[in-house]
This record gives C-alpha cells, sequence and structure tokens, in this order.
C-alpha cells in the first residue's frame, strides 16, 4: 500500500511538473508570436505607419485593432497613440484607436483555441471561450463610440480627472514585471535561430513555430489537465475562478495586473475551457476582468510620464480604464447584454467545429483582411 501511495504521489507530481512545463511553453509560445508579429510589422515604428491613415473615427477604430493584431501587444500601441496625441493627434481619433486595440490583443488566445483543433467537442469549447472576448469587445464598441463621436463622455471624463491627478508620482509596474523575464531567454532562443533571414522572414518564421509550439503545448496540456484538476484541485481552481462574476472578475484583473499581459492571462483560460474543466460562461467574467486588469497597467505606467505629454497620457490611460468599466457594468450588468456575447461565441464555434476553415478565416478576415482593406481604401 505504502508503495501504491508514493507511486500514486511521484505520479501526481510528474503531472504537475508537466502541467508547469507545458504552461511555459505556452508562455514562451506566445512571446514568440507576438515577437514575430512585432518583426514582421516593424513593431512601434510599424504601428506610427498604420496610424498615419487614421483620418476619422472609424478608420481609426479599425486601424487600431489591426496595428494590435500585428504588433500583439494593446501596451505598446497605447503607448505609440500616448507619443501620438502628445505630437498633436486629436484625442477624439486617438480614443478609437484605443477602442480598436481592446478588439486587435483579443487574437492571441484565438490562436491558442487552434491548439484544440483535432477534437471537434474540445475545439468548439475552446473556440467559444476564446470568441467570447472578441464579441464582447465589438459589442462594447458598438454601444460606446457613437456615444462617444456624439457626446464625448469619455474624453471629457478622463480629461476631467487627468487634470485634478496629474503629477509627479511614478507607479509604474514595469520592475514588477516576472512573466517577460522568465520568458524572454527561451524567446531569444528562438530569434537567433531565425537571425539567419531579413526581420520579415524572420518574424513570419517565428510566428509559425510560436503557432507550432502553441498546437503541441495545448495538445497534451489539455489531457494532463484532465488527469490532475480532480478532487481539492479543482475545486480551489472554481473557488478561484468559477464561484461567480465579481470574484472571477476580480481574479481575471489581479492576475493579468500582475503578468501585465491580457492576452496572457485569457491564452491560459483556453486549455482549461476546451479540457472541459469551465464552461464559457465561466471564463466569461474572468476575461472581462482580464479586459480591466490590462487598462490598470496602463494607467500606473503613464504616470512615469512627465512634461507637457503628462496630462495626455493619463487622459488616454483613464479612457481605457473607463471604457472597459463602464462596458463590464453595462454589458454584463444587464442580463439582455450579457447574454449576447455567449450566444454568439457559441454559435461561431458550432459554425467553426464543423467548418475549421471557416474558424480559420473568421480570424484572419476580422483581425488582418478587412482591417487591411480598409487601410488600403483610404491610401
Amino acid at each position: 500500500m505504502v508503495n501504491q501511495s508514493q507511486t500514486s504521489a511521484s505520479a501526481k507530481l510528474f503531472i504537475w511538473l508537466s502541467i508547469v512545463l507545458l504552461v511555459y511553453l505556452v508562455l514562451v509560445a506566445v512571446g514568440t508570436v507576438s515577437g514575430g508579429f512585432k518583426l514582421a510589422s516593424g513593431g512601434s515604428e510599424g504601428a506610427k505607419e498604420i496610424f498615419a491613415f487614421a483620418t476619422n473615427p472609424i478608420v481609426a477604430l479599425l486601424l487600431g485593432a489591426l496595428a494590435t493584431a500585428l504588433v500583439q501587444s494593446s501596451s505598446t500601441v497605447t503607448s505609440v497613440i500616448v507619443g501620438l496625441v502628445a505630437g498633436g493627434l486629436p484625442i477624439s481619433i486617438a480614443i478609437p484607436m484605443v477602442m480598436g486595440a481592446n478588439i486587435g490583443t483579443t487574437i492571441t488566445n484565438t490562436l491558442v483555441s487552434i491548439g484544440h483543433i483535432r477534437s471537434k467537442e474540445e475545439f468548439r469549447r475552446a473556440f467559444a471561450a476564446s470568441t467570447v472576448h472578441d464579441f464582447f469587445n465589438l459589442l462594447a464598441v458598438a454601444i460606446f463610440l457613437p456615444l462617444e463621436i456624439m457626446f464625448g463622455m469619455l474624453e471629457k471624463l478622463a480629461s476631467g480627472l487627468a487634470h485634478v491627478f496629474v503629477g509627479d508620482a511614478d507607479l509604474s509596474l514595469k520592475s514588477y514585471n516576472f512573466i517577460k523575464p522568465l520568458v524572454k531567454p527561451a524567446v531569444s532562443v528562438v530569434k537567433d535561430g531565425v537571425s539567419f533571414l531579413d526581420s520579415t522572414a524572420a518574424g513570419i518564421a517565428m510566428v509559425i513555430i510560436g503557432i507550432m509550439m502553441i498546437l503541441f503545448a495545448v495538445t497534451y496540456l489539455g489531457k494532463l489537465l484532465k488527469k490532475a484538476l480532480v478532487g481539492k484541485a479543482k475545486e480551489l481552481l472554481h473557488s478561484a475562478i468559477g464561484r461567480g462574476p465579481v470574484v472571477g472578475i476580480s481574479s481575471g484583473a489581479l492576475v493579468t495586473v500582475m503578468v501585465q499581459s491580457s492576452s496572457t492571462t485569457t491564452s491560459l483560460m483556453i486549455p482549461l475551457a476546451g479540457s472541459g474543466v469551465f464552461t464559457t460562461r465561466q471564463i466569461y467574467p474572468f476575461t472581462l476582468g482580464a479586459n480591466i486588469g490590462t487598462t490598470i497597467t496602463a494607467l500606473l505606467a503613464a504616470t512615469s510620464i512627465t512634461g507637457p505629454a503628462a496630462e495626455v497620457a493619463l487622459t488616454i490611460a483613464l479612457v481605457h480604464v473607463m471604457f472597459n468599466v463602464f462596458a463590464v457594468a453595462l454589458i454584463y450588468g444587464l442580463p439582455l447584454l450579457r447574454e449576447i456575447p455567449l450566444r454568439l461565441a457559441e454559435k461561431l464555434a458550432e459554425i467553426g467545429a464543423q467548418n475549421k476553415p471557416a474558424a480559420l478565416a473568421y480570424v484572419l478576415g476580422s483581425f488582418f483582411v478587412f482591417p487591411g482593406l480598409i487601410m488600403l481604401a483610404v491610401r
């Protein structure tokens, strides 16, 4: 009996160590895809070039989504937007860009869901859990962008608060970001491995390698999670995420502030949904918390900016916070609106599970083709 219990304990330890390793691999893969997109698109300079075509709020929205999908960092894109506003870009154009950045950042967890594509049922669950984030952000933009264009509500509130709170305090969280230093060495190995190629080709190669890593890691992570998350372990995880909307939103915000990436936070939830540990409805509040958490990070980072651009930086950061907080309060607070992202995500997931090319077309069309065509049209 002792030997059996020791064997069982050893097996459990091995499973958990494997899960930790695969989670790390997912983080490295997300970092590799992000780094590849940045390298291929020119990073912040590429985002600046894209934003040069922003002539009205609708175009600005689409370009914000495109830039974030390409650069794979809403924080980078928001920083670029702050710099552009400091250089004279009207805030009325910058605000739709920030809203677009919210949409573009959701592509990462949609890519992670593709790791479950071999199993129809797992892919349906994972794709629904990833796209509920898309549909929530799209609904939020559909409600708040027209209000902003007509009344300038967010700009007025944020500008007033920024004027009151702007100061010299630096509350930046950059020194507390423990995820980036952990994954940077591994991402650098991949980057060095493709360094013989020119920057665009190297970036594309990194994206392909990152996606392959995601496919491998998510496939085995789902299987191991099913074995590991039983009994007390499952209860503990459900108490942190699946207990209710307030706990879910708070957990999502806290974890995102800690890792400083909503893409990372939400991407780690997708294998849990795919393997059936959580439903889309349970992950939904956690995702909304991640939306809020990533704006708090940007807000704290904005306090490190001094000089003439300080108030503008804080205004844009506050717009981002208010947009997400108000969206969560309104959409999740009203049962009728709350169900819309869930139903659309589940419907799209059913279509995607039956027709895999349709799922791929959604990802490419929504984040790249449609915004890209708009950019070419106004060029």
